[in-house]
């Protein structure tokens, strides 16, 4: 593939607005690749600028009162604006897109991941929880499909390419590595006095509000072990997570000879997104260059799984089936929006997460509804924890 040919491609950006997404555009931007549909949950300002901008044929808006807003808008174009919840779901099926990138936060991302595979639509995937909640017949459909997902995280986008140095039966264990969050190497007792401003400082990262959470809380390294090993087919008990502060390394793999292949970058999303649209090919990037005499040194910690205990839980939802990720999920969302309003603190978000996990009697994976059931099952769990009708 020439960097000529990248000007024939076309993708559709779910979550056009948010953080991955924005990242996502630069990088179309960069290469000439035409975006052909895109979707927003209600940021009308910036889904103008976008539609002005990369002219997609068709725009999804969650909410439907910024929908009407943004029709008003954008009258003069020739971009059709779809509402409501299944908007993002209905851009990644209609797009006239051949891959289509998923950057939605959260289980609502699940849906489009679903349509895109569906409708024979390479799947570049930002959004873990796709496979968090529903990895089994996400992985499913794909194989079924013979369809790629391309990994889009950092540290998955590192394994896969790590993983092209041998064999998958000479892997030994793949490595994540873990910034650490803004809360790294503090007490318990100091973590309890953390607020929501506190979460969000990332020390490394620009991300979403959530994703920011789920990082200072080390969940979000939990939910990436889970997705490795839906991507990879390799169990948790062979994930090791390693807290690296400076972000430079962004996963590791070793092999049986003992040797470890690391991918190295500065920390900047676009990379990854490059490489999902354009691997195996390589081409100049949009990302600075990696100068090793500026980083000076790296530093490793073990993860602290007593003071953190939801990266040990991610593991044992893992372990039970069924559809207990999908309800580590769903109440870790509860949790995290509660803690973003001041109404919980970090222990008792610890405590609600793993409470609703631990319920018996969830139902099997077997179809999407059985997903959406324990989700539903495990946040309304939180929410009575504390109090908040369902």
């Amino acid at each position: 593939m020439t960097a000529e040919k990248l000007a024939d491609r076309s993708i559709a950006v779910v979550g056009a607005t948010g953080s991955v997404g924005t990242q996502a555009l630069d990088v179309a931007r960069h290469f000439g690749i035409r975006v052909s549909g895109i979707s927003c949950a209600g940021n009308v300002k910036k889904a103008e600028e976008i539609i002005r901008e990369f002219k997609p044929g068709v725009c999804g808006v969650t909410d439907s009162a910024a929908a009407e807003e943004l029709r008003a808008r954008i009258r003069d174009t020739d971009c059709k604006v779809v509402d409501g919840e299944n908007a993002a779901e209905a851009v990644a099926e209609s797009a006239c897109a051949d891959t289509v990138l998923n950057s939605v936060t959260g289980i609502a991302g699940l849906a489009p991941s679903v349509a895109a595979l569906k409708c024979g639509k390479k799947l570049a995937l930002a959004n873990k929880e796709s496979l968090v909640t529903a990895g089994e017949i996400v992985m499913g459909l794909a194989e079924k499909m013979g369809l790629p997902i391309l990994p889009v995280d950092s540290e998955h986008c590192a394994l896969s390419q790590s993983l092209e140095c041998g064999k998958r039966e000479q892997v030994k264990k793949l490595i994540l590595t873990a910034s650490g969050g803004p809360f790294r190497g503090m007490s318990a007792d100091q973590l309890a006095a953390m607020t929501a401003d506190d979460a969000l400082r990332h020390p490394t990262w620009n991300m979403g509000k959530k994703i920011t959470v789920d990082s200072a809380t080390m969940m979000n390294k939990g939910f990436e072990i889970i997705e490795a090993a839906w991507l990879f087919g390799i169990q948790p008990d062979s994930i090791d997570v390693i807290v690296h502060p400076e972000s430079i390394i962004h996963s590791m793999v070793e092999y049986n000879d003992r040797a470890v292949i690391a991918q190295l970058a500065v920390p900047d999303m676009r990379l990854c997104v490059q490489y999902a649209l354009t691997a195996p090919e390589r081409f100049e990037g949009v990302t600075s260059a990696l100068d090793l005499a500026a980083v000076g040194k790296m530093t490793f910690f073990k993860p602290d799984e007593k003071t953190f205990p939801l990266l040990a839980l991610a593991r044992v939802a893992y372990a039970k089936g069924g559809t207990v990720c999908a309800a580590l999920n769903g109440a870790n969302e509860v949790a995290v929006a509660l803690f973003l309003e001041n109404r919980i603190t970090l222990p008792k978000l610890f405590e609600a997460v793993e409470e609703a996990t631990l319920k018996p009697n969830y139902p099997k994976c077997d179809s999407l509804e059985a997903v959406y059931e324990a989700d539903r099952i495990a946040r309304n769990a939180v929410r009575e924890r504390f109090n908040i009708p369902c």
